[in-house]
Protein backbone atom coordinates (compact mmCIF):
# COMPACT_ATOMS: atom_id res chain seq x y z
CA UNK A 1 0.00 0.00 0.00
CA UNK A 2 1.42 3.38 -1.00
CA UNK A 3 2.00 6.05 1.64
CA UNK A 4 -0.67 8.26 0.04
CA UNK A 5 -3.29 5.50 0.11
CA UNK A 6 -2.40 4.51 3.67
CA UNK A 7 -2.72 8.12 4.79
CA UNK A 8 -6.10 8.35 3.06
CA UNK A 9 -7.34 5.21 4.82
CA UNK A 10 -6.22 6.47 8.24
CA UNK A 11 -7.75 9.90 7.60
CA UNK A 12 -10.95 8.20 6.42
CA UNK A 13 -11.25 6.12 9.57
CA UNK A 14 -10.77 9.23 11.72
CA UNK A 15 -13.39 11.17 9.74
CA UNK A 16 -15.67 8.13 9.74
CA UNK A 17 -15.86 8.28 13.53
CA UNK A 18 -17.49 11.71 13.24
CA UNK A 19 -19.81 10.58 10.45
CA UNK A 20 -20.82 7.66 12.63
CA UNK A 21 -21.64 9.87 15.63
CA UNK A 22 -23.71 12.28 13.52
CA UNK A 23 -25.58 9.40 11.87
CA UNK A 24 -26.07 7.74 15.25
CA UNK A 25 -28.01 10.78 16.43
CA UNK A 26 -30.13 10.71 13.28
CA UNK A 27 -30.77 6.99 13.70
CA UNK A 28 -31.78 7.34 17.35
CA UNK A 29 -34.40 9.90 16.38
CA UNK A 30 -35.69 7.78 13.51
CA UNK A 31 -35.57 4.52 15.45
CA UNK A 32 -37.65 5.85 18.34
CA UNK A 33 -39.87 8.51 16.78
CA UNK A 34 -40.03 7.40 13.12
CA UNK A 35 -39.00 10.95 12.18
CA UNK A 36 -36.22 11.81 9.76
CA UNK A 37 -34.80 15.04 11.16
CA UNK A 38 -33.93 17.27 8.20
CA UNK A 39 -32.66 19.89 10.67
CA UNK A 40 -29.93 17.54 11.90
CA UNK A 41 -27.17 19.28 9.94
CA UNK A 42 -28.41 22.76 10.86
CA UNK A 43 -28.26 21.78 14.53
CA UNK A 44 -24.67 20.67 14.01
CA UNK A 45 -23.99 24.07 12.49
CA UNK A 46 -25.30 25.61 15.72
CA UNK A 47 -22.82 23.55 17.73
CA UNK A 48 -19.99 24.67 15.46
CA UNK A 49 -20.86 28.36 15.76
CA UNK A 50 -21.23 28.02 19.53
CA UNK A 51 -17.78 26.44 19.73
CA UNK A 52 -16.27 29.07 17.43
CA UNK A 53 -17.58 31.99 19.46
CA UNK A 54 -16.71 30.41 22.82
CA UNK A 55 -13.13 30.22 21.56
CA UNK A 56 -13.19 33.73 20.12
CA UNK A 57 -14.81 35.40 23.13
CA UNK A 58 -13.38 33.48 26.07
CA UNK A 59 -10.59 31.34 24.65
CA UNK A 60 -12.34 28.09 25.57
CA UNK A 61 -10.65 25.19 23.82
CA UNK A 62 -12.98 23.63 21.22
CA UNK A 63 -12.58 20.18 22.73
CA UNK A 64 -13.65 21.53 26.11
CA UNK A 65 -16.59 23.18 24.36
CA UNK A 66 -17.91 19.67 23.75
CA UNK A 67 -19.13 19.73 27.36
CA UNK A 68 -21.06 22.93 26.59
CA UNK A 69 -22.27 22.31 23.03
CA UNK A 70 -23.60 18.83 23.85
CA UNK A 71 -25.85 19.95 26.74
CA UNK A 72 -26.95 23.12 24.90
CA UNK A 73 -28.09 21.09 21.88
CA UNK A 74 -29.68 18.54 24.22
CA UNK A 75 -31.86 21.27 25.73
CA UNK A 76 -32.52 22.79 22.30
CA UNK A 77 -33.60 19.40 20.96
CA UNK A 78 -35.94 18.85 23.91
CA UNK A 79 -37.56 22.27 23.34
CA UNK A 80 -37.90 21.64 19.60
CA UNK A 81 -39.61 18.32 20.19
CA UNK A 82 -42.00 19.56 22.88
CA UNK A 83 -43.13 22.70 21.06
CA UNK A 84 -42.79 21.81 17.37
CA UNK A 85 -42.94 18.05 16.90
CA UNK A 86 -45.00 16.73 19.81
CA UNK A 87 -48.11 18.67 18.69
CA UNK A 88 -47.72 16.98 15.29
CA UNK A 89 -47.87 13.43 16.68
CA UNK A 90 -50.81 11.58 15.20
CA UNK A 91 -50.94 13.74 12.08
CA UNK A 92 -49.67 12.79 8.63
CA UNK A 93 -46.00 11.80 8.70
CA UNK A 94 -45.07 14.35 6.06
CA UNK A 95 -46.16 17.13 8.42
CA UNK A 96 -43.35 16.21 10.80
CA UNK A 97 -40.88 16.09 7.90
CA UNK A 98 -41.98 19.55 6.80
CA UNK A 99 -41.55 20.92 10.33
CA UNK A 100 -37.94 19.71 10.53
CA UNK A 101 -37.25 20.96 7.00
CA UNK A 102 -38.70 24.35 7.91
CA UNK A 103 -36.60 24.40 11.08
CA UNK A 104 -33.49 23.68 9.03
CA UNK A 105 -34.22 26.58 6.68
CA UNK A 106 -34.96 28.87 9.62
CA UNK A 107 -31.72 28.04 11.45
CA UNK A 108 -29.63 28.40 8.29
CA UNK A 109 -31.12 31.78 7.39
CA UNK A 110 -30.93 32.99 10.99
CA UNK A 111 -27.21 32.13 11.03
CA UNK A 112 -26.70 34.01 7.76
CA UNK A 113 -28.45 37.06 9.20
CA UNK A 114 -26.47 36.94 12.46
CA UNK A 115 -23.02 35.90 11.26
CA UNK A 116 -23.03 36.62 7.47
CA UNK A 117 -22.47 33.87 4.87
CA UNK A 118 -18.68 34.12 5.26
CA UNK A 119 -16.61 31.03 5.97
CA UNK A 120 -14.75 31.17 9.29
CA UNK A 121 -11.84 29.08 10.49
CA UNK A 122 -10.83 28.49 14.09
CA UNK A 123 -7.07 28.50 14.69
CA UNK A 124 -5.77 26.80 17.82
CA UNK A 125 -2.17 26.70 19.01
CA UNK A 126 -1.93 23.03 18.02
CA UNK A 127 -3.70 23.34 14.65
CA UNK A 128 -0.51 22.58 12.70
CA UNK A 129 0.69 19.70 14.88
CA UNK A 130 0.91 16.30 13.19
CA UNK A 131 1.40 12.73 14.40
CA UNK A 132 3.19 10.09 12.37
CA UNK A 133 1.33 6.79 12.03
CA UNK A 134 3.47 4.49 9.91
CA UNK A 135 4.19 6.37 6.68
CA UNK A 136 1.25 8.74 7.24
CA UNK A 137 1.33 12.16 8.88
CA UNK A 138 -2.04 12.85 10.49
CA UNK A 139 -3.10 16.23 11.95
CA UNK A 140 -3.38 16.08 15.72
CA UNK A 141 -6.81 17.72 15.57
CA UNK A 142 -8.17 14.81 13.51
CA UNK A 143 -7.00 12.35 16.17
CA UNK A 144 -8.50 14.41 19.01
CA UNK A 145 -11.78 14.65 17.10
CA UNK A 146 -11.90 10.90 16.48
CA UNK A 147 -11.21 10.19 20.17
CA UNK A 148 -13.95 12.63 21.19
CA UNK A 149 -16.42 10.99 18.81
CA UNK A 150 -15.37 7.55 20.03
CA UNK A 151 -15.86 8.55 23.67
CA UNK A 152 -19.28 10.06 22.96
CA UNK A 153 -20.32 6.94 21.07
CA UNK A 154 -19.16 4.72 23.94
CA UNK A 155 -21.20 6.78 26.41
CA UNK A 156 -24.27 6.46 24.19
CA UNK A 157 -23.88 2.71 23.84
CA UNK A 158 -23.49 2.38 27.61
CA UNK A 159 -26.65 4.43 28.18
CA UNK A 160 -28.67 2.38 25.70
CA UNK A 161 -27.40 -1.01 26.83
CA UNK A 162 -26.82 -0.63 30.58
CA UNK A 163 -29.20 1.98 32.01
CA UNK A 164 -32.89 2.11 32.81
CA UNK A 165 -33.27 5.10 30.49
CA UNK A 166 -31.74 3.15 27.63
CA UNK A 167 -34.01 0.18 28.24
CA UNK A 168 -37.02 2.49 28.28
CA UNK A 169 -36.00 4.08 24.98
CA UNK A 170 -35.47 0.67 23.38
CA UNK A 171 -38.81 -0.55 24.70
CA UNK A 172 -40.65 2.43 23.20
CA UNK A 173 -38.80 1.97 19.91
CA UNK A 174 -39.84 -1.69 19.73
CA UNK A 175 -43.44 -1.43 20.93
CA UNK A 176 -44.90 1.90 21.99
CA UNK A 177 -48.21 0.57 23.32
CA UNK A 178 -46.55 -2.24 25.26
CA UNK A 179 -44.08 0.20 26.82
CA UNK A 180 -46.94 2.48 27.88
CA UNK A 181 -48.72 -0.46 29.52
CA UNK A 182 -45.54 -1.13 31.51
CA UNK A 183 -45.72 2.38 32.97
CA UNK A 184 -43.16 4.08 30.71
CA UNK A 185 -43.91 7.74 29.95
CA UNK A 186 -43.79 7.51 26.15
CA UNK A 187 -43.97 11.27 25.59
CA UNK A 188 -41.04 11.82 27.95
CA UNK A 189 -39.02 9.12 26.19
CA UNK A 190 -39.73 10.72 22.81
CA UNK A 191 -38.47 14.04 24.12
CA UNK A 192 -35.31 12.48 25.54
CA UNK A 193 -34.62 10.53 22.34
CA UNK A 194 -34.84 13.66 20.20
CA UNK A 195 -32.72 15.56 22.72
CA UNK A 196 -30.04 12.84 22.75
CA UNK A 197 -29.97 12.77 18.96
CA UNK A 198 -29.54 16.54 18.95
CA UNK A 199 -26.77 16.35 21.55
CA UNK A 200 -24.86 14.00 19.22
CA UNK A 201 -24.54 16.74 16.61
CA UNK A 202 -23.65 19.26 19.31
CA UNK A 203 -20.71 17.10 20.33
CA UNK A 204 -19.76 16.36 16.72
CA UNK A 205 -19.99 20.03 15.78
CA UNK A 206 -17.66 21.08 18.57
CA UNK A 207 -15.25 18.26 17.76
CA UNK A 208 -14.84 19.11 14.05
CA UNK A 209 -14.54 22.89 14.47
CA UNK A 210 -10.73 22.85 14.97
CA UNK A 211 -10.17 21.66 11.39
CA UNK A 212 -13.42 22.35 9.50
CA UNK A 213 -14.75 25.67 8.23
CA UNK A 214 -17.77 27.23 9.92
CA UNK A 215 -20.56 28.76 7.84
CA UNK A 216 -24.37 28.89 7.88
CA UNK A 217 -24.56 26.17 5.23
CA UNK A 218 -21.91 23.85 6.67
CA UNK A 219 -24.64 21.64 8.10
CA UNK A 220 -25.68 20.62 4.60
CA UNK A 221 -22.36 18.80 4.15
CA UNK A 222 -22.91 16.68 7.24
CA UNK A 223 -26.63 16.27 6.54
CA UNK A 224 -25.80 14.59 3.24
CA UNK A 225 -23.13 12.43 4.86
CA UNK A 226 -25.38 11.37 7.73
CA UNK A 227 -28.21 10.33 5.40
CA UNK A 228 -25.78 8.31 3.30
CA UNK A 229 -24.36 6.64 6.43
CA UNK A 230 -27.82 5.82 7.79
CA UNK A 231 -28.90 4.26 4.49
CA UNK A 232 -25.56 2.45 4.17
CA UNK A 233 -25.64 1.04 7.70
CA UNK A 234 -29.39 0.48 7.90
CA UNK A 235 -32.24 2.59 9.24
CA UNK A 236 -32.69 2.07 12.97
CA UNK A 237 -29.39 0.21 13.43
CA UNK A 238 -26.95 1.85 15.85
CA UNK A 239 -24.12 -0.52 14.97
CA UNK A 240 -24.93 0.09 11.31
CA UNK A 241 -24.40 3.82 11.82
CA UNK A 242 -20.92 3.22 13.21
CA UNK A 243 -19.96 0.77 10.47
CA UNK A 244 -21.47 2.98 7.77
CA UNK A 245 -19.64 6.02 9.10
CA UNK A 246 -16.27 4.29 8.96
CA UNK A 247 -16.91 2.89 5.47
CA UNK A 248 -18.07 6.23 4.09
CA UNK A 249 -15.16 8.06 5.70
CA UNK A 250 -12.64 5.69 4.13
CA UNK A 251 -14.39 5.77 0.74
CA UNK A 252 -14.52 9.57 0.68
CA UNK A 253 -10.89 9.91 1.82
CA UNK A 254 -9.63 7.47 -0.82
CA UNK A 255 -11.81 9.14 -3.44
CA UNK A 256 -10.44 12.56 -2.50
CA UNK A 257 -6.89 11.22 -2.85
CA UNK A 258 -7.34 9.81 -6.34
CA UNK A 259 -10.20 11.92 -7.78
CA UNK A 260 -10.63 15.68 -8.32
CA UNK A 261 -11.96 17.46 -5.24
CA UNK A 262 -15.30 18.28 -6.86
CA UNK A 263 -16.11 14.56 -7.05
CA UNK A 264 -16.32 14.17 -3.26
CA UNK A 265 -20.08 14.87 -3.05
CA UNK A 266 -20.65 12.92 -6.28
CA UNK A 267 -19.02 9.88 -4.66
CA UNK A 268 -21.32 10.20 -1.63
CA UNK A 269 -24.41 10.21 -3.82
CA UNK A 270 -23.06 7.33 -5.90
CA UNK A 271 -22.70 5.23 -2.73
CA UNK A 272 -26.17 6.35 -1.62
CA UNK A 273 -27.78 5.26 -4.90
CA UNK A 274 -25.83 2.00 -5.06
CA UNK A 275 -27.04 0.98 -1.60
CA UNK A 276 -30.65 1.88 -2.44
CA UNK A 277 -30.47 -0.19 -5.60
CA UNK A 278 -28.65 -3.29 -4.38
CA UNK A 279 -29.11 -3.35 -0.57
CA UNK A 280 -32.05 -1.07 0.33
CA UNK A 281 -32.15 -2.31 3.94
CA UNK A 282 -28.51 -1.31 4.47
CA UNK A 283 -25.65 -3.47 5.69
CA UNK A 284 -27.10 -4.15 9.13
CA UNK A 285 -30.69 -3.02 8.73
CA UNK A 286 -33.60 -5.41 9.05
CA UNK A 287 -36.36 -5.95 6.52
CA UNK A 288 -39.59 -4.14 7.24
Amino acid sequence: MSALLFEAVVAGVLLGGVYGLVALGLNIIYGVLDIINFAHGAMMMMGMYLTFWLFRAWGIDPYLSIFIAGPVLFVFGAVVYRFLLDPMRGTALQNQFLVTLGLSLFLTNAAQAMFSPDFRVLQTSYAQEVVQIGPAFIPLTRIFTFLAALAATAVLLFIFQRTRLGRSIRAVAQQQDGAALCGIDVRHVYTLAFAIGSACVGVAGAAVTPFFYVSPTVGDVFNIASFVVVVLGGLGSMSGSLLGGLLLGVAVAIGAAILPGSFKEVLMFAIFLAVLLFKPTGLLGSKA
